[in-house]
C-alpha cells in the first residue's frame, strides 16, 4: 500500500505540515571505560520528524507523523520497530520545548501503517 503512505505525506505536507525533531538515546560508544562502568554523562542525538501536523484535543496534543519518515528513521538508527523508538526517545522537541510523548499509534490500511499518532504531554512549569 505504498499509495496509502504516499497520500499521507502529501496530505500532511498540504494541511501546514512542519518539521519538528526527535530526541533519542545517542549510541554507546564501544571499548569506552566510562561507559562501560556507567560514568559518562548520557548523551542524546536530535533528528528531524517531517512532515508532521498538531491536531489539538481536549486532553492532549496529538502530533500526527509520516510513516515513512518514521520507517527510514527506525532502520537507519537500528530500532527494531517505530513502538521502540518513541518508546526510547526522550520527546519530541517543537520550537526549542521539548514534549513528552505519552504514546503511539499507527493508523492502517490494509495492514499498512500510513501514519503515527503521538501523544504528547507537555513539559511541566
Amino acid at each position: 500500500m505504498v499509495a496509502a503512505v504516499r497520500a499521507a505525506d502529501v496530505l500532511l505536507r498540504a494541511s501546514g505540515g512542519r518539521s519538528v525533531l526527535l530526541r533519542v538515546p545517542a549510541p554507546a560508544v564501544a571499548g569506552a571505560q566510562g561507559e562501560e562502568l556507567g560514568l559518562a554523562t548520557p548523551e542524546f542525538q536530535d533528528v528531524v520528524l517531517g512532515p508532521v501536523v498538531f491536531r489539538k484535543a481536549l486532553d492532549a496534543t496529538r502530533l500526527m507523523v509520516s510513516a515513512s519518515v518514521v520507517e527510514a528513521l527506525v532502520g537507519s538508527l537500528a530500532f527494531d520497530s517505530a513502538a521502540v523508538l518513541f518508546e526510547t526517545a526522550v520527546g519530541v522537541v517543537v520550537d526549542g520545548v521539548v514534549f513528552l510523548i505519552e504514546g503511539s499509534v499507527g493508523s492502517q490500511v490494509e495492514c499498512e501503517v500510513y501514519c503515527y499518532c503521538l501523544t504528547l504531554r507537555a513539559p511541566v512549569g
